[in-house]
């Protein structure tokens, strides 16, 4: 055996989502499940009218089409017993005609390969036994495990973290050292690097507490809420235009404005989710519950002339149950559109159950009035409007004074109130008509073919929905957050999980159900969910809990082999690294150089990008149709305030990974393309922050060159250089300068009218080559 057998093994075992028990004992869940829902649940699972062959279904072991069914003498599985197991048989046929899964010339499934049919060959030997499936059963409490290495850690997150390493045969990485602890938690909690000063009070905080209270610190920082709202806009697809054609612009920026809010006032998450799912329907709703319920607004909006309204509105309503679906239940409940689901158990009865709570929006057609005041604030009725205490105290006032006056001085106020209108922002919100709409069935998803009437209802394999006389939006907000739904809380904290250690426990964080991967550490994420539900769903103590376990504060480095083995670092026996987003890269640059915007909340903002390119993507009907960027500090606005087009996105987010927000998105891919060089190397925002960190460094008159290269590699990457790294640096500040002796044509077009402009330009180099770093764009 080589010296990486062993981490190419366990690299295997991790890819096919195995942890075979020492004594070989396979676990149906965990080792046979998933194999059956990559070959065969296609075709022998949930979807009785489209697929399913034989009347046979392997994803349940009883019934009439249960995989011990016997049918004509002959029984699907016998447990224990190969020979008469016909699915077996089938297995290892040579007929073409015979063998399962059908060769590749008949079916989009590749066959199985050996390693697979010794899984399911042991399986049926050792009884073929079923299991309830993971993510739908309630989480549940589990003993601590026993470790070899007690002392690391008592707290209940490491335990169970250093359980699944012994497992493996691994032990956790020490400790990181403080400059990277700072680092790496001021960048997960504020999307923000620490500066000098706030590394220098954490290195000489010797108090043994100092690390607890620096998480503390940044957890009531405004930046917090700032840097949160960015992975929850994600995964409400929130944008700034309706998306497909015209792409007309609307404004929910004050949903955007409450989202940063509730984090920063730490609002539970249950009231959180119930805000968004049903605000509209408290009694007596709150400013921000009505904010919140805009969540059931964010989709894509047809505009007039591309379909039909009642096309347009059909597609608006299976959006926003697919929105529930994905962030709060990880469910793909839109495969269930046209047929009932094929890996999970959702019935298309059950979609549209869920339908039936959505499909009763009272207000104008989505596609807004092209030319009315509403239309060129980017809104469609109803909304609220959102200002001030001034500017609302007035409106209040103005109101009172129009009832009691008449003639021209009732004019006049009437005129002002519009004028104070129209400079307030406006929240789109949702309404309820007074008389529900009925919901139907579509067969085959076509709005125009509804089937039978169903009743406002969750799916039959959940929970059962708590129901009096009328159910409605605030029913089913208040079951996902009841502690017996099995998902809610299981879905919330492995996404909080994903955000510190870059892939979740459950990796296919938007995908909870069978074709989702395995948990990496199930009773963790039990543990988690209900701790979770226990505290009142309290969102900084889960994300204080996590950060300030051993297992997130180890180092990152690691020998090459555990690289090998654990790619993503699932076992979890080093600290995480992986790229920055797109968002964190932008905000760290402003940061560092001392450019950055700290002005909240508001309108979306323009960030500069290359002249003509909504050229591209606007009709010459659009609103707005040409892009006229920001202005002054403006343009170093944090990057959560970006206008959003959805059809072109803004380029600095999206080529490094931001999607462009058309559907829910609970997790951004991370790539690697020299797209992503050529913007870190050329962008005129990026650069204008290399000239200003550079001129601030050079006005330093008092200190020395090699100082000074050293505060600019500590600015930026929160540690002095080394000997070596401080020697390259001054080498290539000594190239540039030459550089611009030899050329100072190219060193005054970059500095005009400057003196010393070589010298300056030489500087700038500088800093702009250390923001291409690779421990600059990556978090470690």
């Amino acid at each position: 055996m080589n010296s990486f057998s062993l981490p190419l093994i366990l690299l295997l075992s991790l890819s096919l989502g195995r942890a075979v028990a020492a004594d070989g004992q396979l676990r149906f869940n965990e080792d046979v499940r998933p194999l059956l829902s990559k070959k065969c649940i296609a075709c022998h699972g949930p979807d009785a009218d489209k697929g399913r062959k034989g009347d046979l279904r392997l994803d349940i072991p009883d019934g009439d089409q249960g995989a011990y069914r016997v049918l004509d003498g002959v029984q699907a599985i016998k447990p224990g017993d190969l020979a008469n197991s016909e699915v077996w048989q089938r297995i290892i046929a040579d007929d073409p005609d015979d063998i399962m899964p059908p060769p590749e010339k008949k079916s989009h499934i590749k066959p199985l390969t050996s390693e697979e049919k010794d899984v399911l060959k042991r399986w049926i030997e050792q009884g073929a036994e079923y299991e309830d499936f993971w993510a739908f059963v309630p989480p549940r409490q589990h003993e601590l495990p026993e470790v070899s290495l007690s002392d690391w850690s008592g707290d209940p997150i490491d335990r169970f973290a250093l359980a699944k390493m012994e497992e493996k045969g691994l032990s956790p990485s020490e400790r990181a050292d403080r400059r990277s602890l700072i680092r790496r938690v001021s960048l997960d909690l504020t999307g923000l690097p620490p500066t000098l000063d706030e590394v220098d009070a954490f290195l000489h905080d010797e108090s043994a507490d100092a690390y607890e209270k620096l998480v503390d610190r940044l957890l009531g920082q405004a930046s917090y809420g700032e840097h949160m709202a960015k992975y929850w806009l994600d995964l409400v697809r929130f944008a700034d235009t309706n998306g497909a054609h015209h792409d007309h612009f609307r404004d929910l920026t004050p949903y955007r404005d409450w989202v940063i809010r509730s984090f920063n006032e730490n609002l539970s998450y249950d009231e959180f989710v119930k805000y968004q799912v049903a605000g509209d329907l408290y009694e007596n709703p709150t400013t921000d519950q009505l904010i919140a319920s805009g969540f059931n607004r964010l989709h894509i909006i047809i505009d007039v002339g591309t379909a039909l309204p009642e096309e347009s509105f059909t597609k608006n309503v299976i959006d926003r149950v697919s929105a529930v679906g994905t962030a709060f239940m990880g469910l793909t409940l839109q495969c269930a559109v046209c047929h009932d689901h094929k890996y999970d158990p959702i019935s298309q009865k059950d979609f549209f159950s869920m339908y039936a709570f959505f499909n009763n929006f009272d207000g104008e057609p989505e596609t807004g009035r092209r030319g009315t005041p509403d239309f060129k604030k980017g809104l469609q009725p109803p909304y609220i409007l959102v200002g001030t205490p001034e500017q609302k105290a007035r409106l209040a006032e103005l109101e009172l004074s129009i009832s009691a006056s008449s003639g021209e001085v009732r004019s006049s106020l009437e005129a002002e109130r519009q004028a104070l209108q129209n400079s307030m922002r406006g929240a789109m919100v949702m309404k309820e008509r007074e008389d529900p709409r009925p919901s139907h069935v579509l067969i085959r998803g076509a709005y125009d073919n509804p089937g039978e009437i169903v009743p406002r209802d969750t799916p039959s394999f959940l929970p059962p929905l708590k129901k009096d006389d009328h159910v409605d939006r605030m029913d089913l907000a208040e079951w996902l957050v009841d502690p017996v739904n099995p998902l809610s809380a299981r879905v919330a904290v492995n996404r909080f999980w994903q955000q510190f250690f870059g892939v979740g426990i459950v990796k296919t964080s938007e995908d909870f159900g069978a074709q989702g991967e395995w948990p990496s550490h199930p009773e963790l994420l039990d543990h988690l969910a209900l701790e979770f539900v226990e505290s009142g769903w309290d969102i900084k103590s889960l994300v204080r809990s996590i950060v300030l376990s051993e297992t997130y504060q180890q180092r990152s480095e690691a020998p090459r082999e555990a690289f090998v083995s654990d790619p993503e670092n699932r076992m979890l026996a080093r600290g995480s690294r992986f790229r920055l987003d797109s968002e964190v890269i932008r905000d760290q640059v402003l940061a560092v150089s001392g450019l950055l915007n700290p002005a909240m909340y508001g309108h979306s903002v323009k960030f500069p990008q290359p002249e003509g390119l909504w050229k591209i993507v606007t009709m010459p009907s659009s609103f707005p149709r040409n892009f006229e960027p920001a202005k002054e500090d403006e343009v170093y606005r944090r990057s959560v305030y970006s206008f959003w087009k959805r059809g072109l996105p803004p380029p600095q987010m999206t080529i490094f990974d931001a999607p462009n927000r058309d559907a829910c998105i609970a997790r951004r891919e991370r790539t690697n393309t020299p797209l992503q060089a050529l913007v870190m190397m050329n962008e005129t925002e990026y650069f204008a922050a290399a000239k200003h960190l550079a001129r601030g460094v050079m006005e330093k008159e008092n200190m020395a060159e090699d100082l000074k290269v050293s505060l600019l590699y500590e600015t930026m990457t929160s540690r002095p250089p080394s000997d070596t790294e401080k020697e390259r640096l001054l080498s290539a500040l000594a190239k540039f300068r030459a550089l611009y002796q030899d050329d100072p044509g190219s060193a005054a077009a970059m500095f005009p009218n400057t003196p010393a402009a070589g010298e300056s330009a030489a500087w700038t180099m500088l800093v702009h080559s250390l923001m291409n770093l690779d421990t600059f764009k990556n978090r470690e």
